[in-house]
């Protein structure tokens, strides 16, 4: 095996403030989308807006496909930067990956379901607001099965995170397996792309298997072969996997045109056209610190914005805030608080290193938050 891939077990840089804008600008157009989609105030607002209102509805939503698109760019330089796995052990890896995910993914879901409950209380009724959860619900989502347990999910978006975790195990099996048994690189790197083209022309194409990575690894694998056609060594490489990606990418759209692939698609090769095109100094070093901001907290706003735009939505309209002003300056506010409360999730769950020891510390929020008799959360209330 050359030395050269096998130096691979020392991490590798992906920090990138493109990146981490385009990121951002992804997260916005979710909580937007999330705001528009769930709750009075987007409605009080559409009157005047209805061209903005109506894209976030209909079309925010496609900016999860940045997410996992970046994803499987990232996860292709963390677990087989060049075709081989960079990890020997399979389990602490995929255990670190857990952690990693589920540190904020927890607080955020105590969050969600106190606020859930607050609300509900007050007398908010509205299709936005979760029933009360079990136990069972509860454990399922802290252990990411909530998908595929059926279990309705407790806060907007939750979906992606059992998705990511069961994304990025695929990949880091199927690496792991390939070093075991000394697969060739290009040989396990075909097999990525083989995937990548099932899950775009047939797996995508049934919305019945929407909680199994197979429907969403076409996207993920679109970001994948992107990182190969950046950072591979050899330029004839590059350019392989440049035309592979497209080539897959645009017989998806033949096949059946789905606007989230086209944007998987134009977001794969963005990254790739970057990473290769010159550009001039100035461009090179220009970024947007705000922006850059928001994407390196983007997964814990991501978390943290749907219970904190609940809470306003639900105070506004308790307060029976009407008129298109009032309820601008609402929404405007719960892009805001989200923005902060982000900010501290990601202070106090990412910043610090994920182990074990302060996963069980963060666990306890949602099971605390199940505070009552029987299966509820809450004790009942009459």
């Amino acid at each position: 095996m050359p030395a050269s891939l096998l130096q691979e077990s020392r991490p590798v840089s992906t920090r990138n403030p493109w990146l981490d804008q385009i990121k951002a600008l992804a997260c916005l157009a979710i909580v937007g989308h999330h705001l528009a989609f769930y709750g009075p105030m987007a409605d009080a607002v559409r009157p005047a807006l209805p061209a903005l209102i109506g894209w976030l509805d209909d079309y925010g939503r496609m900016a999860v496909q940045v997410f996992l698109v970046l994803g499987g760019y990232f996860a292709a330089a963390a677990i087989a930067p060049h075709g081989i796995a960079r990890q020997e052990a399979f389990w602490p890896a995929l255990g670190k990956r857990y952690v990693r995910l589920a540190l904020p993914y927890a607080a955020a879901l105590a969050l969600a379901i106190v606020v859930n409950e607050i609300v509900r209380t007050a007398g908010f009724d509205h299709e936005s607001v979760s029933a009360t959860p079990t136990w069972r619900s509860v454990l399922a989502h802290l252990a990411l099965l909530h998908s595929i347990g059926g279990f309705e999910s407790l806060s907007a978006g939750v979906w992606y995170v059992a998705i990511d975790f069961q994304l990025y195990g695929l990949v880091l099996l199927w690496f792991w397996l390939c070093r075991r048994a000394g697969v060739v690189p290009t040989t396990a790197q075909a097999v990525v792309a083989t995937v990548t083209a099932a899950s775009l022309w047939w797996w995508n194409r049934h919305a019945a298997l929407d909680v199994w990575a197979l429907y969403f690894v076409g996207s993920h694998g679109l970001g994948m072969m992107a990182w190969w056609a950046s950072r591979s060594p050899q330029a004839s490489h590059r350019l392989g996997w440049t035309l592979a990606l497209a080539i897959i990418g645009c017989v998806a759209l033949v096949i059946e045109w789905r606007t989230r692939i086209a944007v998987a698609l134009a977001m794969a090769l963005l990254v790739v056209v970057a990473a290769h095109a010159r550009w001039p100094r100035r461009v090179r070093r220009w970024h947007a610190r705000p922006l850059s901001w928001v994407g390196e907290r983007s997964y814990s706003i991501f978390l943290i914005h749907f219970p904190v735009s609940l809470l306003v939505n639900a105070g506004f309209h308790l307060q029976g805030y009407q008129g298109v002003y009032l309820n601008g300056v609402g929404m405007l506010l719960a892009v805001s608080l989200s923005l902060a409360a982000g900010s501290l999730l990601h202070r106090f769950t990412e910043v610090p290193a994920p182990t074990w020891p302060r996963w069980a510390r963060w666990r306890r929020g949602p099971a605390a938050a199940k505070c009552g008799p029987g299966d509820g959360v809450f004790p009942d209330s009459h």
